[in-house]
């Protein structure tokens, strides 16, 4: 009896045993829609008694091994992409699995410049729109600029594309604040500002359009985190990263004898990783000045740049990253006469790390600098347009140095952020003087100095339950040291030397954000701030001409400074498919940089640079989308600003601030599903605004359409057609002179152009 119960057990323990050790495994890859690897997404396995989890490693592989059971249900999440389950069984599953993400809706999607910190975009107080990869696409413009335009509120100083416009008018103004050439919204690219360091504009082709990520808008001062510049708002370009083998080209030709270029290429080896993107494009342009009122002089204005990037990185620890980044850009551009042309030259890099220091804390540091030569000619033109005579000659060396860390600490429902940043420009305006009239070389003229700036900022992020709270404070000091303007008459070779006193400030900027939900559909939200801007060295040393029109530098210029708040909601309908946002502002910017007309004559307007007293913009912005089916979207914004100057010279008071329209439109309705047909309708309106201070010279509004659309033929080769102002509309973007003989510039004639897209790994 013994011997058999003792049997029975062993062959039963066995048999157990035997069973026990019959376990199975499941490994896939997770991507995105473009077929890029998709890194520490959570993989979940779920079956009736066994339970478990991992994260997806660079190259988006994961493995489960030890299931006990044939059959269970995968979900995979990941940051900014939709979550997904499948059910998976042993017997039928491919091995290794396949699983691609969706973008995630707005209530996923992650933003880094509003805060400093990766924060839903749902949770963000104010005004921030995020446009991913698709979006990106989606735009039929060419330049980064006209991509951006689709978003109410950005404006550049002039109405101009940046594809025939003089770079020195191509800062940003967000919100209606104004702009007078130096941007009053801070401009990055992976968290290192790529404005220009002497004279505040923006290179809008200086990115590989190939390389874009994602694209980040804040509109609202954020001085609080960014100091200087973000007066009025950040525009964040964040670029690809690889974590395998991957390339994206596209080459297209349009009408104007316009070729583009836009390629990025990456992979990655262990540790290691190495991309590089190249831009290049040209174009014929077209003349700028309508023929009711083109003379001899006139003639195309055109443009042709290249760029090219590269970067190497390697991976630290599971979540960080050593990088480096060097990037050359050159453009060269003729600006609608035989004698005025400009051209850059600029050499940029980059070193940086991103790394976890334990499970609570996150380090950023950066290191920058630039090297970069502007050259820019300008001329005296005859009223009849016959002749034109050259009257100066600029040559703008400038050099910038920077540096930056910033330290994230994860405490109970809180995120602490601490920071500093530093950085020194040096600059300067060597300029030949040439007379109008004789043509003589009769004077030199140098001036320029240096430009420091230190910023140490805090900000704490408290959520808990429905609240979200962010409270920030930055303290920042520059100075202007070094500046002189220097004239040398010839032929005697007189000197007049202007030695300035070095000058220094203080700035403070304090905001205070609280954002509530109320239920699961809609939240309101409350935020109050400070921020500035000081003035660039181009504004305080670098006179220029435009035409008829003469701009004198100022070296007393002052800082600007803004008082600002703004109130907003948000509500979501019918499963999160449908968004609809609504945010009132008011800014009071004291002490703006404006250009001031001094004297009109019948040949020459004169104006400077001056402080002008205090200005004031409220308004309101609406944006919404509809997602109607998981190919069709619709999506539709608007901005009301009633910007206007409140404190100045008694002719000025109630005018309206220069080149901020009433009324600016948008709506897209867009078709995407790569295997069929990608397309994409927009419209763009811009109601009237005045091109100068005294809002004599009144630029009418306009309404603008544009196409894209394109398929997939074969696996990762796209054909496409592009359109900007499909209908052709023409329209003034700038006035000088005297009214009602004002001469006029135009807008660009209907861009259209054909292109092929390869996508490596492919995009479905």
């Amino acid at each position: 009896m013994t011997k058999a119960v003792t049997l029975i057990l062993f062959f039963a323990a066995f048999f157990s045993s035997a069973h026990a050790q019959q376990t199975f495994s499941v490994r896939g890859v997770v991507q995105d829609r473009t077929g890029a690897a998709v890194a520490a997404a959570e993989v979940a396995f779920r079956s009736a008694n066994f339970n478990t989890s991992t994260r997806t490693g660079q190259d988006g592989r994961f493995e489960i091994t030890g299931i006990p059971n044939t059959r269970g249900t995968l979900t995979v999440s990941a940051r900014g992409f939709a979550s997904t389950s499948q059910q998976w069984e042993t017997s039928t599953a491919p091995s290794p699995l396949a699983i691609v993400l969706q973008p995630a809706n707005v209530e996923e999607q992650i933003v880094v410049s509003a805060t400093r910190s990766e924060m839903k975009l749902s949770d963000v107080p104010g005004s921030a729109v995020l446009l991913n990869r698709e979006d990106v696409e989606a735009n039929p413009g060419l330049t980064l600029d006209d991509m951006l335009r689709q978003v109410p509120g950005f404006t550049l100083f002039r109405r101009s594309s940046s594809r025939v416009a003089n770079p020195t008018s191509q800062g940003v103004s967000l919100r209606g604040v104004g702009a007078s050439g130096p941007s009053r919204a801070l401009v990055l690219e992976d968290g290192v500002p790529i404005v220009d360091p002497f004279g505040g504009w923006v290179y809008w082709d200086r990115i590989p359009r190939a390389e874009l990520a994602t694209v980040e808008v804040l509109r609202g001062g954020a001085s609080n985190l960014y100091g200087s510049d973000a007066l009025g708002g950040v525009i964040q370009f964040v670029t690809r990263t690889p974590s395998r083998t991957a390339a994206s080209v596209d080459l297209s030709y349009g009408n104007e004898n316009t070729p583009d270029l836009s390629a990025w290429a990456g992979t990655a080896i262990s540790r290691w990783d190495f991309s590089a993107g190249v831009d290049m494009a040209r174009t014929d342009g077209y003349i700028l000045v309508p023929s009711f009122q083109r003379g001899a002089v006139d003639t195309a204005a055109n443009s042709k740049h290249a760029s090219v990037d590269a970067s190497l990185g390697y991976k630290i620890r599971d979540n960080g990253r050593l990088f480096l980044r060097g990037t050359f850009f050159d453009e060269a551009r003729h600006n609608g006469t035989a004698l005025t042309t400009n051209s850059t030259g600029t050499g940029f890099g980059v070193a940086g790390i991103n790394t976890g220091l334990g499970d609570h804390d996150w380090i950023s540091a950066r290191v920058f600098g630039l090297v970069q030569g502007y050259d820019q000619t300008f001329s005296s033109v005859a009223p009849d347009r016959s002749t034109e005579a050259l009257t100066d000659n600029q040559h703008v060396p400038s050099q910038q140095l920077g540096t930056a860390v910033q330290l994230n600490h994860t405490l109970w429902h809180q995120t602490l952020i601490a920071g500093v940043d530093a950085q020194e420009v040096m600059g300067a305006s060597d300029e030949q003087l040439f007379s109008s009239t004789t043509g003589n070389h009769f004077a030199n003229n140098i001036a320029g100095g240096r430009q420091g700036s230190t910023g140490i900022f805090g900000q704490d992020i408290f959520q808990a339950g429905k609240w979200t709270i962010i409270g920030g404070l930055r303290w920042d000091r520059w100075t202007n040291t070094n500046g002189s303007n220097v004239r040398i008459s010839l032929p005697s070779n007189a000197v007049s030397d202007t030695v300035y006193t070095d000058r220094n400030a203080n700035a403070f900027s304090p905001k205070l954000s609280i954002l509530r939900k109320i239920g699961s559909n809609m939240s309101v939200s409350l935020s109050g701030y400070r921020s500035f801007r000081a003035p660039t060295l181009n504004e305080l040393y670098r006179s220029f001409r435009q035409g008829s029109t003469l701009t004198n530098a100022n070296a007393f210029l002052g800082p600007e400074r803004a008082s600002g708040a703004e109130a907003g909601a948000r509500e979501t309908a019918l499963g999160d498919r449908a968004e609809l946002r609504e945010t009132f502002f008011w800014a009071d910017v004291v002490d703006p940089v404006s250009n001031v007309t001094i004297s009109v004559t019948p040949s020459l307007t004169t104006r400077q640079r001056q402080n002008l007293g205090r200005t004031r913009s409220i308004g309101t912005e609406v944006d919404g989308s509809y997602r109607l089916t998981s190919y069709v979207q619709v999506t539709a914004g608007y901005q009301y600003a009633h910007a206007t100057v409140v404190d100045s010279t008694p002719s000025l008071v109630g005018l309206n601030i220069p080149e901020v329209p009433r009324h600016q439109a948008s709506v897209e309705l867009r078709y995407w599903n790569p295997s069929k047909v990608m397309a994409s309708v927009q419209g763009r309106y811009s109601s009237a605004q005045f091109d100068d201070d005294r809002n004599t010279l009144r630029l009418g509004g306009f309404y603008v359409m544009e196409l894209y659309a394109g398929r997939e033929f074969r696996h990762g080769v796209t054909g496409y057609f592009a359109a900007e102002n499909l209908l052709n509309r023409r329209y003034v973007v700038t006035l000088t002179g005297s009214p009602p003989n004002s001469l006029q510039n135009w807008g660009p004639p209907i861009l259209a152009r054909v292109g092929l897209k390869f996508d490596f790994p492919a995009i479905r």
